[in-house]
């Protein structure tokens, strides 16, 4: 995605939306996809005082995280077109 201010100005695709996975917009607008920073790919953050090794919710929140990726990476904007 790429933008332009001013006068006719807004978001635009620099690439062809059917190659566009949601993640990727999702990443760009929202930030992480993972409700914990312990658990994301690409924004990680240790959680303080915290042994990810042995908490229950960092390993349920990788299997939420692993789901929606799995998801959101393989629909496209296009699949968002209502006919």
């Amino acid at each position: 995605m790429n933008s332009k201010k001013g006068k006719g100005g807004g978001y635009f695709y620099n690439a062809a939306p059917d190659t566009i996975s949601l993640a990727t917009i999702m990443r760009l607008m929202e930030g992480p996809i993972a409700l914990l920073p312990c658990v994301s790919l690409n924004f990680y953050q240790k959680c303080e005082d915290c042994i990810e090794q042995k908490c229950g919710l960092n390993k349920t929140l990788v299997q939420v995280r692993d789901q929606t990726l799995e998801i959101l990476e393989n629909k496209k904007i296009t699949d968002l077109v209502i006919s």
